[in-house]
This record gives C-alpha cells, structure tokens and sequence, in this order.
C-alpha cells in the first residue's frame, strides 16, 4: 500500500478527537471479529461482519478498493504477513491469524492489527506474539515529543533481536490521519537519535511485523499477498497514536478484543498493560 503525501500533517485537537472516534469504531470492529474466529470458520465470514459492522455504525471501510485492494480486511496467517486475502479458507488448530483492518468515520482513518492463536500453538510461536506486542507498547512508549522516528524502529528492532527474532524491514508504520497512509514512514527497525523529530500533533500508525525465522519477504502473484521468504510464521500489531502533551495518546485499544476473547475460548492472545511499560522506559 503506497503514501500519498510528502509532508507531515500535524492534527489540533479536534482533529485527534475525531480520530480518537473513528478509532473507537474501529476497535469494536475488531472485538466483533475476534467473537467469530475458531476452527472451521472461512475467513471470507470475518470480512462480511466487519464490513457489516463498521457500514451499521455510519462509516466506511478504509481498506476496501484502496489502490485497489478489494476486502475489508486483510487476514494474514501463518506465514503470511501482511495483505493476506479474506478466502475460503477455513481456521485452523495451530494457526496464527492476524486482522488488520481500517475505517472512515467524519472523514477520518483508523488502523489497527491483531494477531491471534487459534487453540494451542508452539511455544516458539507464542514467544512470537508476546515478543511482537511488547515491541509495540515498547515503541509507543519513546514516541514523545522531542524523540526521533528513528527511536520507535530501533526500540521494535531492539526488542525483537533479544528473542532470535527478525522485523520486516520492507513494510512499515505510516502516518495516518484523513487519509489512510500519510507521511512519515514508520520502520520498524533504525537508529537511536535519527529521523524527523516527533511533535505534538503527530498521528501515526505503530506496527511491528515480526517473524520467526528471516526477515526477508516475497508477494504473491495476486499483487498483495505478503510472505516470509522461508515460510517461517509472522506476527503484526498495531495501533494508532498521538502526539499530545508531550505525550503518546493511543487512539485505538485491545480492550474490547480482549473482552470478547473472554467469552471465545478458541483463541488466545497475550495481553499486555501499557502503563507498565511506561513504567520501565521512564
């Protein structure tokens, strides 16, 4: 998915709350979602309910026909790790699932990524997705105002590379605001005290994609679909943020995924708080 901008668009803050909104929306969506994953359901069913709920809530779908894309939701599993089609694929014991997803509410984007394990999975694997959300609330946790972008990719890097990790450096986080992919890029991986510096007002899209075995990707004849080079299984979280006080704002939550993942014994996911991690950065 390509940038459509050159330049940094920093929000007031009206404009942040009217994100906030629109990532509110987006995260029941995915609570929505993560109600209906288990063995045996067809993957194109998760992009019906999301496309329904979000159109019932007086929005768009922010993914569906960008640059030509043509679902709701990107459903990437196993060694799959971003762009993966909705199919009629049906869920697996043992398979590892993540839903990205977008929406459009007042003119505004949300983005958000999660990934799931479907029953029990190897402990490698499970590594994988506790070691990919903690990068995540690791690099929210530097993006403060006077930082550079360079901290986030280095913190995500960092973190992953502790674990015998790899990070996808070919695809990114991204700016995000009225429209889905704004400036700056986002990598996850880079130098401490490099990069544009991050100030109040900032909106972006955090989102380590991380792998098991090598960092190196291919696409699939269909233009989108992404996978590790060696087959290895991939993880992605994101979330979007905001730079305000100073601060990181989050704009969308986990919160009511894993309120639905309380009831949906099918699936686990690692749960983390973000205010500890706060805690141990600052």
């Amino acid at each position: 998915m390509e940038f459509l901008t050159n330049m940094i668009i920093l929000k007031n803050d009206i404009e942040i709350e009217l994100l906030k909104q629109s990532n509110e929306l987006l995260s029941k969506t995915h609570a929505e979602i993560a109600k209906n994953i288990k063995p045996g359901v067809k993957t194109i069913k998760l992009n019906k309910i999301a496309e329904e709920y979000i159109r019932d809530n007086n929005a768009k779908p922010a993914f569906l026909n960008y640059n030509g894309y043509p679902y709701t939701l990107c459903i990437s599993i196993n060694d799959v790790v971003v762009h993966g089609f909705p199919s009629q694929y049906e869920i697996k014991e043992g398979d590892i699932i993540s839903i990205d997803c977008g929406a459009i509410l007042n003119g505004y984007v949300s983005d958000s990524a999660f990934t799931y394990a479907v029953g029990e999975v190897k402990p490698n694997e499970w590594e994988l997705l506790q070691t990919t959300i903690e990068a995540l609330y690791k690099a929210i946790s530097v993006a403060r105002a006077g930082n550079r972008i360079g901290d986030i990719g280095f913190t995500v890097e960092n973190h992953a590379k502790m674990h015998g990790f790899s990070v996808v450096k070919q695809m990114t986080g991204h700016g995000v605001g009225k429209k889905l992919h704004e400036d700056p890029v986002v990598p996850n991986y880079g130098k401490k005290g490099t990069g544009k510096v991050i100030k109040n007002g900032l909106t972006i899209a955090i989102e380590p994609m991380i792998n098991i075995g090598k960092s190196e990707i291919y696409i699939d004849d269909d233009g989108w679909t992404t996978r590790t080079i060696d087959g290895s299984k991939s993880a992605h979280y994101e979330l979007s943020i905001a730079i305000k006080n100073n601060s990181p704002y989050i704009l969308s939550t986990f919160d009511y995924i894993y309120k639905a993942l309380e009831e949906n014994t099918n699936i686990k996911a690692p749960k983390i708080n973000f205010n500890i991690w706060v805690q141990k950065m600052y």
